[in-house]
């Protein structure tokens, strides 16, 4: 092992009390993850333990420069994966000097939804899909894909084993195992149908909870193509033609819809949904028209249908809720680069607090 790699798996705990945070925000782009580290005296438990923090919005695309101080609150604290021991990942969210939240502060308006006593009350669980396609990082194709050229079509990509079909699992792995010692809820994970793309599924998490995990684990994902030379894209079309896009299909309940005659209040739900397609459309990631065009296992953009195991509808119903007549449903429509705080507190507000 070199000097280095020695260097950076160093054991603080054999010295020192103190631990590295390293403060997690979202950028100007409302995309693009941010972060810088902090010496803190001792281990932290609880975000409220923390002090807040300030960075230079002018570099960020989110202050001008002749006032550029940003405030980032901590909201929720995970295990750091890369420093180990007793260092942490804190997911903040950012607010000016005077505490107003900034316009790409999502979770400030997620909170107020997720705190209303009616929300609260319906237990909302989410499973949030994301999908993301791997890179190469200096022209930008997708790894495993010949320079210049196409593999093979569609087909034995998906959940596929071998050398030809999956490219990337190594680092796939890694962020698996990384998330779940970090404290994320990842339920599993697979090989997507176009070659290069894979998918991480976290949930089922309650209310906010389901978005700062989703961040966090991007986060992670960063770091770790990084680490990889690899570059990580979360676009919804990434090849234009006959290859699938990439979603963050959400599924999602309430404690109504998992009790007897569940199926009749999910039923409810999707027609509220549908009542506010477009607003939803609108919220549900940049470039999804790309993605959204009845084809490769989409709904069309402008048009709102559910069915039972209906993978080409905007809301899927799975048979086994079906069959119980009870459980949960999938929105299909949430591109991969959607903001969870926004995606899953609009489903709430709409199946829940919104009144025709």
């Amino acid at each position: 092992m070199s000097a280095l790699a020695d260097l950076i798996n160093l054991d603080l705990s054999d010295s020192t009390e103190q631990i590295i945070a390293e403060y997690i925000w979202i950028g100007g782009s409302g995309l693009d993850m941010r972060s810088k580290a902090r010496t803190l005296p001792g281990p932290v438990k609880d975000p409220s333990e923390l002090p807040k923090w300030n960075y230079d919005g002018s570099s960020t695309g989110q202050a001008p420069g002749d006032d550029s101080e940003v405030i980032i609150y901590p909201q929720a604290i995970f295990k750091d994966p890369f420093r180990r021991g007793n260092n942490i990942l804190v997911m903040c969210d950012a607010y000016t000097p005077a505490g107003e939240p900034i316009p790409t502060n999502k979770r400030h308006a997620a909170a107020k939804i997720f705190s209303d006593p009616s929300v609260v009350a319906e237990e909302t669980w989410y499973g949030i899909e994301q999908e993301y396609t791997l890179l190469q990082k200096d022209i930008k194709w997708p790894v495993g894909w010949p320079v210049g050229g196409f593999p093979g079509p569609q087909g034995p990509y998906y959940c596929g084993v071998g050398a030809d079909k999956a490219f990337g699992r190594d680092i796939v792995d890694s962020h698996y195992k990384a998330c779940l010692y970090a404290g994320i809820n990842v339920s599993g994970t697979n090989g997507e149908v176009m070659p290069g793309q894979w998918e991480f599924q976290v949930g089922p998490t309650v209310g906010i909870a389901a978005a700062d995990q989703v961040w966090v684990a991007r986060y992670i994902l960063e770091r770790i193509t990084e680490l990889a030379g690899v570059v990580l894209s979360l676009d919804p079309k990434p090849i234009p033609g006959d290859w699938n896009g990439a979603g963050a299909h959400t599924n999602y309940s309430t404690k109504s819809m998992r009790e007897d005659g569940g199926f009749e209040v999910i039923k409810k739900a999707i027609e509220k949904l549908g009542l506010r397609h477009k607003e939803h459309i609108s919220a549900y990631g940049e470039g999804n028209e790309r993605r959204l065009t009845g084809k490769h296992e989409t709904a069309d953009i402008n048009t709102f249908l559910w069915g039972v195991a209906n993978r080409g509808a905007s809301i899927r119903v799975g048979r086994d809720t079906e069959k119980a007549g009870k459980g949960y449903f999938e929105d299909r429509r949430p591109a991969s680069n959607m903001d969870p705080y926004t995606v899953t507190s609009m489903i709430a507000e709409s199946t829940i607090l919104w009144k025709p």
